[in-house]
């Protein structure tokens, strides 16, 4: 969702001069940590500025690819970790993160104000941050311009009517590729998966390496004027697209979501641990959860943050999304993959 996040106007940063909850600083000289996180990252650099002037420390920022290559390599790098802090693991590979002891524990004092919903195993090793729900989006003017009803559910996608209007992305290289398919998973089963996904096939799905490729380039709602009206991206994608009479061009399906949550966690064998934990107080915080979804199209886990205005008409946060444990995500995750290779021929 690369491109949705840089184009997001900076806001949310009067917030940083009332209000603020972080430790401050008499120090001139500043410390440095090191933030890995993914190439979606986006933050006001006042607010990063005002982090800097409050506790001395001050952010470099590392960027790792998506979820997926992020994890990796805080994985293939556990051992001489490349930064303290990580930000942008999210639900689909948390297990594998944990698995592997990436992350240390710590509790923030900020994650009693809502991300503790989201925590994931017992050691709080990881603080949830963000939440990014992936879901079908459409192109409604495409539809309506052609007489044909919008697409409502999954099932709705092997009508013939829906023939070639379909992208999605590669769950070997995507992030939300492997969100929606593990939507399809949870959907339904073990046992009727495959057969959906052929069915997909058959109705002239294409599939694309990544987000990027596929919104940008293959859907028609976008900037990039595809012939597809269809395309798997984000419940707040629409919240981008909204048109200068004020209403959205595009509309995600509330009843094809998977939600994903981005986590943030001290890395194991960080020597400045303190410094760190400070970090993750950070990305908690009313200020900079008041940031996330106007500069990344996401939506803060902190209870009580005000999401921009018309999010609650355009983008709302889809109230029933389907999940998996993360235990069967990382048990079944590497084989489903390879079977939805096979299965596309890819």
């Amino acid at each position: 969702m690369k491109t949705l996040r840089a184009a997001a106007a900076l806001g949310a940063v009067a917030l940083l001069t009332a209000g603020c909850t972080l430790a401050s600083s008499n120090s001139n000289t500043a410390s440095t940590v090191t933030l890995v996180t993914h190439d979606s990252w986006a933050a006001p650099q006042q607010l990063l500025d005002a982090f800097q002037q409050q506790t001395g420390i001050k952010l470099q920022i590392i960027k790792k690819g998506d979820a997926g290559a992020l994890t990796n390599t805080l994985v293939l790098t556990k051992a001489n970790p490349i930064g303290d802090v990580a930000y942008g693991v999210d639900s689909t590979f948390a297990s594998r993160a944990l698995s592997e002891g990436v992350f240390d524990s710590y509790t923030s004092p900020e994650a009693d104000r809502g991300p503790q919903r989201y925590a994931v195993g017992s050691e709080h090793r990881m603080s949830a941050v963000d939440l990014g729900d992936v879901c079908l989006n459409v192109d409604t003017g495409w539809f309506t311009r052609r007489n044909l009803p919008v697409p409502t559910s999954y099932d709705d996608l092997t009508d013939a009517k829906y023939r070639d209007l379909l992208v999605v992305e590669d769950p070997a290289t995507s992030s939300p590729g492997l969100a929606f398919l593990l939507g399809t998973i949870a959907k339904y089963g073990e046992q009727g998966w495959r057969d959906y996904w052929t069915k997909l096939k058959d109705n002239g799905m294409k599939a694309d390496s990544g987000w990027e490729e596929a919104y940008s380039q293959d859907f028609s709602g976008s900037a990039g004027k595809g012939p597809r009206p269809i395309v798997v991206s984000y419940a707040s994608s629409p919240a981008a697209e909204v048109g200068e009479d004020g209403k959205p061009r595009t509309k995600a399906l509330l009843d094809t979501c998977y939600r994903q949550v981005e986590y943030a966690g001290v890395l194991a064998g960080t020597k400045q641990p303190d410094k760190a934990h400070k970090v993750i107080d950070f990305l908690l915080s009313q200020q900079f959860q008041s940031s996330v979804a106007e500069n990344m199209y996401v939506y803060p886990t902190r209870q009580g943050v005000n999401l921009p205005g018309g999010w609650a008409e355009v983008a709302p946060l889809p109230p029933n999304p389907a999940t998996l444990p993360g235990d069967r995500v990382q048990g079944g995750r590497e084989q489903w993959i390879q079977q939805w290779r096979s299965l596309l021929g890819r």
